[in-house]
C-alpha cells in the first residue's frame, strides 16, 4: 500500500476560515539557547489544513473523531480531477463518465489553490452529490477546499447529507 500525505505544510503562514484560530507556536525551552532540549507547544483551530471532520462538528450528537471507526479514513482511495467548479456545488453530472473504484474518493478542484490566501469562492458539494455516490458504496467523500459547503453556507447542506447517510469526510 503506498501512503500519499496530501496535507499543506502548517505553520503561521497557513490561512484559517476568517475568524477561526490561527496558528501559533511558541516556544518554552530552546536549545539554541542552551537548554539540554527544545518543547514547544502550538494553538490553533481542529480544522487547520488537510483534516477529517468529526460528525459532532455539524451533527447534534454526532460523534467525536476518537469514537469514529477508522476504516472511514484508512484504506484505497481515489482522487477525481473536477475541472471548472470553482464558485458553485459539484452535481453528479460533474462526474459523470468517471469510474468510481473505491469507498473512499477525494475531489481535486484546484478552487482553494493557495493554503496560505483564504479564497471565499471554492468548489463545494451538493447534498444530491453526496447522496449519489453513498448510492455507489462510497463511504468517505474529500475535497481540496476549506469546507465540504459554500463559504456562506450556514445550513451546511452537505455535511448534513453526510449525517444522514453516515459517511466521513
Amino acid at each position: 500500500m503506498t501512503l500519499i500525505d496530501i496535507s499543506p505544510l502548517i505553520d503561521p503562514s497557513i490561512a484559517v476560515w476568517p475568524g477561526d484560530v490561527p496558528f501559533e507556536r511558541v516556544v518554552s525551552l530552546d536549545m539554541a539557547e542552551g537548554a539540554n532540549l527544545t518543547l514547544s507547544s502550538m494553538r490553533t483551530t481542529l480544522h487547520v489544513g488537510a483534516h477529517g471532520d468529526a460528525p459532532s462538528h455539524y451533527a447534534a450528537g454526532g460523534q467525536d473523531i476518537a469514537s469514529r471507526a477508522l476504516h472511514y479514513y484508512v484504506g484505497p482511495c481515489m482522487v477525481l480531477h473536477i475541472e471548472g467548479s470553482r464558485g458553485r456545488r459539484i452535481v453528479p453530472a460533474d462526474l459523470q463518465g468517471k469510474r468510481i473504484t473505491a469507498t473512499r474518493v477525494l475531489l481535486r478542484t484546484g478552487s482553494y489553490p493557495d493554503p496560505r490566501t483564504f479564497n471565499e469562492d471554492f468548489a463545494s458539494l451538493s447534498p444530491e452529490l453526496v447522496e449519489w455516490l453513498h448510492g455507489l458504496g462510497v463511504i468517505t467523500v474529500g475535497i481540496d477546499t476549506p469546507s465540504l459547503d459554500p463559504f456562506e453556507s450556514k445550513g451546511l447542506e452537505a455535511h448534513q447529507a453526510l449525517a444522514r447517510r453516515d459517511m466521513a469526510n
